[in-house]
């Protein structure tokens, strides 16, 4: 019975993973709900903030801010990439990865280089294996994402762009749709760009400003990339919670699927064995 031994031991190992990817799975639900209420609360203030910006950039102030001053051409980019601090989150991170490679292979080909701004464990250590020049970096946010953490590493991208060291600026994070979806986008931080809604307008808006301004417009900017930086981290904390629930679900189901096989597998080798020695001891008999 030394197979059915070795049996017995892959259905106890099976065992165990199942009963930690099912805890896993548990904890991760749990954490998907805050996750995605705290993400759903910060929408309405960065679409309102978005708004607001779109129009102030199509005004026709005295003042124009260096953020919204595009460049005629693009000899060095930005990219700011959101990915998780820790894995068991299915093809969630790989996604992200995929796009933020891919634009960045079209950059190199088109001669424009690119730095490199990390949010989250993954991220880095996969920028770092490729050789990407990294300026910034955060990881260890934990499950509740913290604006004075985020704008730090963001500062020095911003501080670059106005400085005329990089010419344009990109988020690569993971956008929440529904627990089961969550879809890797490109989005364009700097400069600042009205978008298709506030195109279509015949006029755009303009504004009284008091006391200046540069003073008005300078904080609105600071507000702006911190929603739009808070936001890309909750969606993306939002998503990998979902995608880790899923994934360990799926594990927990395979995990079922296997045991159910190995058990069939050892009643099988049981009843051979039992068989066999039924044999054994029919034909002994018989020849006494």
């Amino acid at each position: 019975m030394a197979a059915g031994k070795e049996i017995r031991n892959k259905i106890k190992s099976v065992e165990n993973t199942r009963k930690i990817t099912k805890a896993m799975e548990m904890v991760a639900a749990s954490k998907m709900r805050r996750a995605q209420e705290r993400m759903r609360a910060a929408r309405p203030y960065a679409e309102k903030i978005g708004r607001v910006v779109a129009h102030f950039s199509q005004a026709h102030s005295e003042y124009k801010h260096p953020c919204t001053i595009a460049r005629e051409t693009l000899r060095r980019v930005g990219l700011i990439l959101i990915t998780t601090d820790k894995g068991l989150c299915g093809a969630l991170n790989t996604n992200v990865l995929r796009l933020a490679v891919g634009r960045m292979k079209e950059w190199s080909a088109q001669g424009i280089d690119c730095d490199v701004t990390v949010i989250g464990n993954k991220g880095l250590g996969f920028m770092q294996r490729v050789g990407a020049n990294i300026v910034s970096q955060v990881t260890g946010l934990g499950d509740t994402p913290h604006v004075e953490r985020l704008i730090g590493p963001v500062q020095v991208m911003v501080d670059a762009y106005k400085a005329g060291r990089i010419d344009a600026l990109y988020m690569v994070y993971s956008r929440f749709i529904n627990t089961m979806k969550q879809e890797p986008v490109m989005q364009q931080v700097l400069p600042l760009t009205a978008d298709a809604a506030m195109e279509r307008h015949a006029a755009h808006w303009d504004y009284i400003y008091e006391p200046e301004a540069k003073v008005v417009v300078d904080a609105l900017m600071i507000r702006y990339i911190e929603a739009l930086i808070y936001q890309a981290v909750a969606e993306n904390m939002a998503c990998e919670q979902s995608a880790r629930m899923v994934a360990m679900k799926a594990a927990s189901d395979n995990a079922k699927n296997v045991i159910e096989e190995l058990k069939l597998v050892y009643n099988k080798t049981r009843q051979a064995a039992i068989t066999q020695e039924l044999s054994e001891i029919v034909a002994g008999a018989a020849a006494v």
